[in-house]
């Protein structure tokens, strides 16, 4: 008989921690459950990084998820849907860039608000956004800007800079 009394408080601590699991699992999530919420648009001409449920920020506070990536086939560029909360009436002129959350952590969508008196409804576009910028381009970019001077500009031909390279003391 103590045998099933000690099953049964074991199975009761093990459907316990699966409820408290779940829990803050929902909690931790923030997922924006009955809340009523307005699908914008914005293109982009690179999205890398970004995934369909990514967050969409002001703030840093999350307001918001990416609903839909598409390549928009008019002006081949990559055009996501964002669900934000209804209650944030974004003014006309606000400003959407793809933003990474560290060095080497997934990306996410930051909304800047603008000062336009109107705002947006369903289906409004955000016409000001900055793409993803890449940390393989921002290294080519450094390592081949970092070359020094070349000896055009200190006024010696190619010429001259071998036959410095060639140069042995005796």
């Amino acid at each position: 008989m103590s045998r099933r009394i000690a099953e049964t408080i074991m199975g009761a601590v093990v459907l316990g921690c699966a409820g408290w699991f779940f829990i803050s699992a929902y909690h931790k999530s923030n997922v924006m459950v009955g809340q009523e919420q307005t699908l914008i648009y914005a293109k982009f001409s690179d999205v890398t990084g970004v995934n369909i449920g990514s967050d969409v920020r002001i703030g840093g506070v999350k307001v918001g998820s990416v609903q839909e990536i598409a390549l928009d086939p008019a002006s081949f560029q990559a055009r996501i849907g964002l669900n934000i909360d209804k209650k944030l009436a974004l003014p006309l002129d606000s400003s959407a860039a793809i933003v990474g959350e560290s060095l080497l952590g997934g990306k996410f969508v930051a909304l800047t608000p603008g000062a336009d008196t109107e705002k947006m409804t369903q289906g409004a576009e955000i016409e000001f956004t900055q793409s993803s910028v890449s940390l393989e381009q921002l290294l080519g970019k450094f390592i081949f800007s970092a070359g020094g001077v070349d000896d055009a500009s200190e006024g010696k031909s190619s010429q001259q800079s071998e036959d410095d390279a060639d140069f042995t003391l005796p």
